[in-house]
């Protein structure tokens, strides 16, 4: 590694983003806190994201340690599509995302003695259009239930009925590992 960083929290049980800061080459440990994660109706997209890991920031109290807190949003003509509370829910998200393009917002919260720094990132995702019976082997077999859009990027979705991507992968994933290096460069 060519930049020795201080210890890392990252404050996710994100597997995908537990891969990415993997891959990137970063020593962490995972630490989780539950953490409200309403928001106030009025703010966009990327202000939601920033929002939401700006609160979870806020629930640790580390000196030492660099914490990593994150949330990505799906967006579609303005609408929110969150995770899935059921595969009914799944379905009806899916089904809007089929044959359209949405954005996706990644807000990205880095904290360490009491100073914090946020910054966020957007993806264009292009999708094919997809059948009711594609949707429900997708959903069957991939569970997306834990998924902002009830999707994700990294398994057969991605691979089958995404199109194309403008912008960050990484960052539909989850974290825009990307930008997320270069911040943490400006942190340390």
């Amino acid at each position: 590694m060519p930049v020795q960083f201080p210890p890392i929290i990252l404050a996710s049980k994100s597997p995908r983003r537990q891969e990415l800061l993997t891959l990137m080459g970063l020593n962490f440990k995972v630490e989780l806190k539950d953490v409200d994660e309403s928001y106030p109706g009025d703010l966009s997209p990327a202000e939601i994201a920033v929002y939401i890991a700006e609160k979870k920031a806020k629930a640790f109290t580390a000196d030492d340690e660099i914490v990593i807190t994150a949330d990505t949003i799906v967006a579609l003509n303005g609408e929110i599509l969150g995770k899935p509370a059921d595969r009914k829910h799944a379905q009806a998200m899916l089904t809007k995302l089929s044959g359209s393009k949405h954005e996706v917002f990644t807000g990205v919260t880095l904290a360490r003695g009491g100073q914090t720094h946020s910054f966020y990132d957007r993806t264009i995702v292009y999708c094919r259009a997809v059948t009711a019976a594609e949707i429900d082997f997708y959903i069957d077999h991939y569970k997306p239930f834990d998924k902002a859009g009830s999707y994700g990027v990294q398994d057969w979705w991605g691979i089958v009925v995404v199109e194309r991507v403008e912008g960050s992968y990484t960052n539909v994933m989850g974290l825009p590992t990307e930008k997320l290096y270069n911040e943490l460069l400006k942190f340390i």
